[in-house]
């Protein structure tokens, strides 16, 4: 087999699934949404459950939902009959998987469910399967034809489930209202969770800070901006107490505003007098939020001053890169 054959079938079964994605997207309708609502208002947990390649994709969307501040766990419809029934709570709510919608293993448990009074959500490939019979809910995951050349393995059809149970976890992110800090608590552990739940003091910049006086002119500021690479200037007085902030965004406002003008103007006349701050000892995470919050890229990290209405001292920046990376901020 050549290279070329082989990139053309890699291409082709990307394609392929890159396509069963798009077509269910055009599907997501009003058995989404209320499934959705279903899933926020259980007070219990949300049960996933599948057989062979079903189950392998049931188990990761379950890690993904109680990642993400749903609590899910995966149950084998197998060890259901030998004692896991128990597992199982009025409260809790069923997401059974099965893209035909047929498997002996899955149907035989799901009247065990029902006993107990549970809700299904159901995901097969077709609404009249008997896995929608038995739903309350039905998510359609059907796709046009497997990414294998044989039209045989589940590829097309296992990552079309696995997309529809990543939209139900960030729709519930959403409906949820789950925040940073709530994914920091439940992620401790490793790098993630030490930058998570670090201070802001590990992070910050400290060293030649961008700082600049309010009587300096523009031409000299400037200069110290571009190569504080922060894309902004903090602007201090004696003993740098902090005063106000000049952004990439004020200093381009201020040239068009002002003109020839703008380089003998002095920073007093272009700062913004109360920059948003936040304390050495903060949460790394607390600082994602409050730049999320103010749609803002960087924050003054200060030492607050003993003396009420007084400067505060500033010791370092904190910027949403070193922050909290792979987060969305905005720029």
């Amino acid at each position: 087999m050549q290279d070329q054959e082989i990139i053309k079938q890699a291409q082709a079964c990307l394609d392929a699934e890159a396509n069963a994605i798009k077509e269910m997207k055009e599907r997501i309708g009003s058995a989404f949404a209320e499934a959705v609502k279903a899933i926020s208002a259980c007070r219990g947990k949300v049960v996933v459950t599948g057989v062979g390649k079903s189950g392998h994709i049931g188990s990761k969307i379950a890690a993904t939902l109680a990642s993400t501040g749903t609590p899910a766990f995966f149950l084998n419809p197998l060890d259901a009959y030998h004692g896991d029934l128990g597992m199982l709570s009025g409260e809790d709510i069923v997401l059974a998987i099965s893209y035909s919608g047929a498997t002996e293993e899955l149907l035989r448990f799901l009247p065990l469910i029902q006993a107990k009074g549970i809700q299904i959500i159901g995901m097969s490939s077709t609404e009249d399967s008997l896995l929608a019979r038995y739903s309350s809910i039905h998510l359609n995951i059907a796709v046009a034809h497997e990414a294998d050349p044989l039209n045989l393995i589940p590829t097309a059809s296992t990552t079309a489930t696995l997309a529809m149970g990543d939209a139900l976890a960030c729709a519930l992110i959403e409906a949820k209202h789950f925040q940073p800090s709530d994914f920091a608590r439940l992620h401790p552990g490793g790098d993630l969770g030490r930058k998570l739940l670090g201070k802001v003091e590990d992070v910050m910049f400290k060293e030649n800070l961008p700082f600049v006086t309010p009587a300096m002119k523009m031409s000299d500021a400037i200069e110290i901006v571009t190569q504080g690479t922060l894309g902004i200037g903090i602007v201090v007085e004696h003993e740098e107490m902090l005063v106000g902030i000049i952004t990439d965004g004020d200093i381009r406002r201020a040239m068009q505003r002002l003109g020839k003008e703008f380089f003998d103007t002095p920073v007093s006349e272009i700062m913004s007098r109360n920059p948003k701050t936040i304390s050495k000892d903060a949460k790394i995470v607390e600082a994602g939020e409050k730049m999320n919050h103010y749609s803002i890229h960087t924050l003054i990290v200060v030492e607050p001053s003993e003396v009420s209405n007084q400067p505060s001292a500033v010791v370092g920046v904190v910027d949403s890169f070193s922050c909290l990376p792979g987060t969305r901020f905005y720029h």
